[in-house]
């Protein structure tokens, strides 16, 4: 099995392997609760790049109606303390422990030598680190003591689903989830307008300086933030912009847009990556501009990586 980690810092045509061994499903339960997340009117919008922006291999375009159910989503993303209490809940096992190794960013790598596995080709700033995982983000040498609100990171889609099935909740469909991120702003490149720092402030956790050795922090971040840091969009949505990605429902498909339904649409019916949105911490307009809330990306359902996270949604119109 090959691990295609392709974050928002890797060429779009040239996904970044590292070779695996296979996944094995995650446990489920259920529970429901309506805490942390708010509730969403639904309605029509225009979904994709209206810019002209994105990456052809991307497939942002074309630019088209889509109507949604009212639904329910998570606030900000999942933390580590409320992954922390779902692990306790079901002995969950991640992808990167099965495995024994995820992708890390090579600046902040926490390992001893004997821990570094290589680097990813076609992107060698990511170091596969034998003990990465999503208690120890950076390597066996580090911890989340100090991180208990932040993203939980080094989790595969499957992993993100198992978490969404324990928690009474679903993982959103990318239409649910690009609606959601714009705040109620139509056919803007962000979700707080055109401006990426309106009146010189940072309003997401991205890459300032020179991608991939030299990151200034200007937005006071080198790897991950708090969930609720900067301040939320139109809908009370957190960190819709940067941070980390965010796993969606969908399986991946450049072409989906010229042949999407318009009424709650859920992605192709089959194929080999899943839908993640919203960049990370590592996007820069130099190399991967992939915060722009049009912007799409994809990965396969067992990678994982320091900069890979999700949220919930959940209502009565989950036919995904």
């Amino acid at each position: 099995m090959t691990l295609v980690q392709r974050p928002c810092c890797a060429p779009a045509a040239a996904p970044v392997s590292l070779s695996l061994a296979p996944t094995v499903p995650g446990p489920a339960a259920g529970r429901r609760s309506l805490r942390g997340q708010v509730r969403l009117p639904g309605g029509e919008f225009a979904m994709g790049d209206a810019f002209g922006e994105g990456y052809a291999a991307d497939g942002e375009t074309p630019v088209h109606p889509v109507r949604l159910e009212p639904f329910h989503i998570d606030e900000t993303a999942v933390t580590n303390a409320q992954f922390a209490t779902f692990v306790k809940d079901t002995g969950h096992i991640t992808d990167a422990e099965r495995y024994g190794s995820s992708a890390v960013f090579h600046l902040v790598v926490a390992a001893a030598n004997a821990d570094i596995l290589g680097n990813a080709a076609g992107a060698p700033w990511w170091i596969n680190v034998r003990g990465a995982h999503w208690r120890r983000p950076e390597g066996a040498r580090s911890d989340i003591t100090d991180r208990q609100n932040h993203p939980v990171v080094h989790v595969s889609w499957n992993d993100a689903a198992a978490y969404a099935r324990w928690a009474g909740k679903r993982l959103p469909t990318e239409a649910e989830w690009e609606y959601a991120a714009r705040g109620g702003l139509a056919g803007r490149r962000y979700a707080w307008g055109d401006e990426l720092t309106p009146d010189g402030r940072w309003r997401c956790n991205i890459w300032q300086g020179r991608f991939p050795h030299t990151n200034t922090a200007e937005d006071g971040h080198l790897t991950t933030a708090p969930v609720k840091a900067y301040r939320p969009n139109g809908f009370g949505l957190w960190n819709t912009a940067g941070n980390v990605w965010e796993w969606c429902t969908d399986w991946f498909s450049p072409t989906y847009y010229a042949e999407a339904p318009p009424d709650d649409p859920c992605g192709p019916q089959t194929g080999t990556a899943r839908v993640m949105r919203g960049g990370s911490y590592l996007c820069h307009d130099s190399y991967c501009n992939r915060y722009r809330v049009a912007a799409r990306s994809s990965n396969t359902p067992e990678s994982s990586s320091g900069n890979l996270g999700f949220r919930c949604a959940n209502d009565a119109s989950a036919v995904c």
